[in-house]
Formats: structure tokens, C-alpha cells, sequence
């Protein structure tokens, strides 16, 4: 099965090193057909080379580890190919300490002339007298259907290596060499190696298709969240995989960047959670698995899920139960869930630019994004439907979203600036927010910004709620078009001095909303319920007949899509204590509900069936809006109406 046609599958590695041993001495055909035979993955992933760089097969043009018992790939592909199912490699790209050892001068050096023993350069000659040649041998003599690499554009980073700083002279024109993000020409610099890494990347994809066609490709985070632009090297899918912990709100994000790229794609959540630094891990239950998965099936994505091979290669007998249990719950969710697509609502506009101008890494965004994150998940707490859409998504399209939200961006593209201003202009509704971003726009909102932005202790107040919140803010004056919608108190008292939280402007035929404080990156650390209610209104106000609303409780994520001709409606209960650092796993989810649905639509449904039992649900149609109750929610349902 092509990657394009999969949905499930199960990825296994271990990061070999030089000390390593034994590997494969326990790799048995019979324990990778109990994996097989068992969890039924369309596809395996295994390790054959880690960041460490050491080969766990013995490789012939690679660095093998020493101590190889027998070859454990040759078992990997023997069982897989004989039950159809396609077998992928782990591999590790620019990240490749063993091949540093052997040749330091393939080496990324850093801006004091430091090579790195890690990092490969992007410009060096590693890819083509290591990286491909490995490739081709995993085509040639082991007939794997791809690779997964890792430590890719993540692990990529700015390159001062002659070699580098000649081209970038050459290229550029600019003779100066920007060290630190102060200097003259440092985003220039960056997005110059953002490039060399887009031409290595193209480098060997191009290359291995050449040499096998059918041969599949993915570099992990390419074209994600990590690298917010359109795919542009012809990788054959996209990939990534969770954070450690709070993979909940990582599947939030991650996923919602993916699904508009044009290419097939899935998530990988590791089936683990623990201390990383000190490499303390324990396994997830399956219901915490479940729960991760649910994210990526309501978005059309496939899913895979992650186990440590042991350090001699072989697997645990034991958690192939686990895999079991999660891959029944997907495959039950599959024909309606499998390559949906989103029916746009909210567009939750993300800065690619704004994010390349202000993160640290080049492609890793750190806490430039923690903004964006936080008003997502305020969003989806108040259970609107949202899209993630980065500038080449957005634009021309801008109009089949109801509502487009900014959020917290210092920097907007002056052409996406002005095709956003056109959208409001002609009737349709925009909300700024964050004290960088309504600067941006205080001529169209109708305001004066008094003073620079500050950080202070202030108390949003709406909804007969006062929430604390210690974050930036804009003082401003409103002029006569703008209206103030809420109101920030300077202590926990109504009587205390006041300011507007945020105003309402008419702009043209649309309107403009703005919020003067920092509520994103707050609402990741404190998620008050005050900055819900007050988000649910000011979205209420700008979009107040959203195709689908859901009431009941604020743990469920709704997502609209459309599949196999009908309209569903994908109802995720996030419950439970996925973001608490200090609770590694957990094996309950609390059931929530009853929940309360209303869908616009024409005429009435022919009928409302809930996934993934089947049940007929019995509903009331009323001046064009369908309503009914789901009683109980454990981890997802899918409500699929037909006829509408």
C-alpha cells in the first residue's frame, strides 16, 4: 500500500550507538508477525540509523555497529513483504554524530568557527558520499518501500562554513557576515540557509526518485508548523510527531498546519511519556493513545504510534496489546474520518514570515508560536470550528472563511496586510489580536496607541467575570468608530481604574474586532475561564451563525468536515490531564456530556447517524437548523449527516 492510500501504522526505533550490542539477536520473524498479525498496520516504520549515526544492519556504505548479530533488516522486510504490509525506515539525516567522527570537514560550523559534532552542513558533501548512497542501498539490496528521516530541518542550523559564506557572497551580494540576530543582514543569512536546506533536501528526494520510482520520501517536519511555507521539493508525504507530553495540544496545532499542504499526511504520538533528560519513560495506555489519535482522525489525517526498540533491536512482547486496542479504535474510524476534508469556519491566520523573523532556530519556532497556540486552544475550548492557514493558503481564498483571526503576530506580509483589509472592506469580519499585531492595524480600527506596549497585572472583565492576567498590553483611545467590548480593570474591583480590552470598528462593509493584550501566550500558562467567555463573545459578536454549535461542556473539540458526500461533524472529548507536566500517563478519560448540537442547514437531513456505532439519532428541524443531544461522549464521536 502507498503511503498516499495509508492510514495506519507503527513506528519502532532505538537510536543505535557504538555500544550497542547484540543487535538483531532477538529480531525473530515471529515477533514481527505478531506485530503484523495482531495491530494490522498498513505499514511498519524501524530503525536502521539514529541521530548517532551507527547503522543497526550491517551496511556496507554506511558506519555499522560493531557488534551486529546476524542482519535483523533482512527479517524486518522478509515478514512484511510476505503479508503485504510496506515497510519504512527510521533514519537520521543532517543529524549524523558517527559520520562527524569520520569526517569532521562534512561538518556545520558555528558562527565562532566551531565545528559542530552533531550537524551536518547542508552545502557539504555528506549527502551525496553517505546519505544517498545509504538510500540506495536500503532500495537495492533491501527493497524497503521508503524512509522516514528525522533530524531534519529541525536539527538544521546556520552554517558559517567557507564553502557557505562564499555562496552566500556570491548569491547575495552582501559581503558582511551577520553573526548574531542584531546584525545587519541576519535575515537575509537565514533565509539564505533555509534555502541551502530546501536544495539538500531536494538534492536527495529528486535523486532516489530517480534512481527507484516508487521509492517514498518524507523529511519529519518538512512543510509543518516547523516550516510554514508550500511544498516545494517533491516529498511523497508529510510527517511528524507529538511532543513528549501535552501531545494533546500538540496534535491541535500540528495537525491543522498539515492538512491544507496539498500531500498525504500523518502524526506519529509517542507511545511513551516521561522525564526526556533523564530518559525516564513509561508506556501510555491505550485510552491516552486513543485520545491523541482522535485529534488527528476528526482532521482526515492517518495516524501512527511509537515504541523503543530494545537496545539489541528487538521489541516489547508485551505492549503489542496496547497497539492492538489503539489501531481497533482507528480502523473503526476510518471510512469517515480518512482523508475528510475541513468545511472552513474560523481562519486562525499564521505569520510563516513572522514566525522566521522572530524564532531563534530556523526551522524549530520555540515560543514564537506560544501566541498562535494559546488563542487556538481558547478557541477550541469554546468549541468553534478553526482552521490554521499560513499566507499561500490564505490568500485568494480569503472569502471562504466567515472569520479570520490574527493573532499576535509583530509581522504581516504588506500584500496579505492589504488583501486582509480588501476581505473586511467587503463585508466580511477580522479580529486582531495581541499588542504587536492591533499596531499593525490601529489606522483601520480607529485607534491611538498611547505609550509603548508593557507587561503589568490587569483583570479582564466580562461576562460578570474578572480574570487576572499578567501579560502585554496597549493602552489606547478609542475614536468614535470603535466600540469597546471589554474591559480591563487595573485590580480585582469594578471601582478600580479602567481601560478597553478590546472595541469593535466598522471598516467598509465589515468589521474590525481588536484586542489590546496578550491573551495567547497567557492562556497557555493560566487558561482562565474568564478569557473563554469572553472569547466566545467577542467571536459571537463578529460570527454569530456558525455552521455547527456544540454546548455541554468545554472539553470537546468540534471539527466540520465533508466525506464521502456527507457533512460530519467530529466530536472529541479532551478531557483529563494531558497538559499537567507532572502526570505521565493516565488510563481514565471521564466521560462528558450531555452535549448539545445545532447545524444550519436548508432543508432537513435524511437522517443523523452517530459513529463509529451506527446508532440512528433522532433530531428536531426548525427554521433551517437541525438540533439534537449526544448523551454521553467517551473519547470521539462523528455525527454524519446526509442529505443536507
Amino acid at each position: 500500500m502507498k503511503r498516499s492510500e495509508s492510514f495506519f501504522g507503527i513506528h519502532f526505533d532505538f537510536h543505535a550507538t557504538v555500544e550497542s550490542i547484540s543487535i538483531g539477536a532477538s529480531t525473530t520473524k515471529e515477533m514481527v508477525l505478531d506485530v503484523i498479525n495482531r495491530v494490522k498496520p498498513d505499514y511498519v516504520q524501524c530503525d536502521c540509523k539514529g541521530h548517532p549515526g551507527v547503522s543497526s544492519y550491517p551496511t556496507k556504505v554506511g558506519n555499522a555497529a560493531p557488534q551486529i548479530a546476524g542482519d535483523p533488516l533482512l527479517i524486518w522486510r522478509e515478514a512484511t513483504r510476505e503479508n503485504g504490509v510496506a515497510l519504512y525506515m527510521h533514519y537520521s539525516g543532517v543529524w549524523d554524530s558517527e559520520a562527524l567522527k569520520h569526517h569532521p570537514e562534512w561538518a556545520r560550523m558555528d558562527e565562532h568557527g566551531k565545528l559542530s559534532p552533531d550537524i551536518t552542513s547542508t552545502l557539504g558533501p555528506y549527502v551525496d558520499e553517505l546519505l544517498l548512497p545509504q538510500l540506495k542501498e536500503l532500495c537495492d539490496v533491501y527493497h524497503v518501500d521508503g524512509v522516514w528521516v528525522d533530524g531534519e530541518c529541525w536539527a538544521t542550523q546556520r552554517d558559517y562554513s567557507p564553502q557557505v559564506l562564499q555562496l552566500f557572497h556570491e548569491e547575495t551580494g552582501i559581503t558582511t557576515v551577520p553573526r548574531q540576530q542584531s546584525d545587519a543582514h541576519y535575515a537575509e543569512f537565514s533565509a539564505f540557509s533555509r534555502e541551502l536546506f530546501l536544495r539538500y533536501l531536494r538534492r536527495y528526494v529528486d535523486a532516489i526518485h530517480l534512481h527507484q520510482a516508487g521509492f517514498e520520501v518524507a523529511s519529519n517536519w518538512a512543510f509543518s508548523s516547523f516550516m510554514p511555507e508550500p511544498v516545494s521539493v517533491d516529498v511523497d508525504f508529510l510527517s511528524g510527531d507529538f511532543t513528549l507530553q501535552s501531545s494533546i495540544n500538540s496534535a491541535r496545532i500540528e495537525a491543522r498546519c498539515l492538512v491544507h499542504q496539498g500531500k498525504p499526511w500523518d502524526l506519529m504520538a509517542w507511545g511513551f511519556s516521561g522525564d526526556f533528560n533523564n530518559r525516564d519513560f513509561t508506556t501510555k495506555p491505550a485510552v491516552q493513545l486513543q485520545q491523541e489519535a482522535a485529534i488527528v482522525l476528526a482532521l482526515g489525517g492517518g495516524f501512527q504510534s511509537y515504541y523503543i526498540q530494545k537496545p539489541d533491536g528487538s521489541i516489547n512482547a508485551w505492549e503489542i496489546e496496547i497497539m492492538e486496542q489503539v489501531a481497533a479504535f482507528c480502523r473503526e474510524r476510518q471510512h469517515w474520518c480518512h482523508r475528510s476534508k475541513p468545511v472552513p469556519q474560523i481562519a486562525l491566520f499564521y505569520s510563516g514570515q513572522g514566525m522566521y523573523r522572530t524564532a531563534e532556530s530556523l526551522f524549530h519556532p520555540g515560543q514564537s508560536l506560544d501566541g498562535m497556540k494559546g488563542i487556538l486552544q481558547c478557541l477550541l475550548e469554546t468549541q468553534q470550528v478553526v482552521d490554521i492557514v499560513m499566507e499561500h493558503q490564505l490568500t485568494g481564498r480569503m472569502d471562504e472563511y466567515p472569520l479570520i483571526i490574527i493573532p499576535e503576530w509583530a509581522y504581516i506580509d504588506p500584500h496579505i496586510h492589504q488583501e486582509l483589509l480588501k476581505y473586511a472592506e467587503n463585508g466580511c469580519n477580522l479580529l486582531i489580536m495581541g499588542t504587536k499585531t492591533v499596531a499593525l492595524f490601529a489606522n483601520e480600527i480607529g485607534i491611538e496607541l498611547l505609550d509603548a506596549p508593557c507587561k503589568a497585572k490587569h483583570y479582564l472583565a466580562f461576562d460578570s467575570m474578572f480574570g487576572v492576567l499578567n501579560t502585554h498590553f496597549q493602552k489606547v483611545k478609542l475614536s468614535e468608530r470603535a466600540i469597546e467590548f471589554a474591559s480591563l480593570y487595573a485590580s480585582n474591583d469594578n471601582t478600580s481604574p479602567v481601560q478597553p480590552a478590546a472595541s469593535i470598528s466598522i471598516y467598509g462593509k465589515g468589521r474590525i474586532g481588536a484586542v489590546y493584550c496578550d491573551l495567547g501566550e497567557k492562556y497557555l500558562s493560566a487558561n482562565l475561564a474568564t478569557m473563554r467567555h469572553f472569547m466566545q463573545g467577542i467571536v459571537q459578536e463578529l460570527f454569530p451563525n456558525p455552521l455547527v454549535q456544540v454546548t455541554g461542556s468545554p472539553y470537546v473539540d468540534v471539527t466540520l468536515a465533508t466525506n464521502h458526500e456527507h457533512l460530519i461533524v467530529h466530536l472529541v472529548n479532551t478531557s483529563g490531564p494531558h497538559a499537567d507536566k507532572h502526570i505521565y500517563t493516565f488510563d481514565e478519560i471521564t466521560a462528558i456530556g450531555p452535549l448539545h448540537v445545532k447545524i444550519q442547514a436548508k432543508h432537513a437531513p435524511q437522517c443523523i447517524q452517530y459513529e463509529p456505532s451506527g446508532e440512528q439519532l433522532a433530531f428536531e428541524f426548525k427554521d433551517c437548523q437541525i438540533s439534537l443531544s449526544i448523551p454521553r461522549l467517551e473519547i470521539h464521536g462523528a455525527l454524519i449527516i446526509s442529505g443536507v
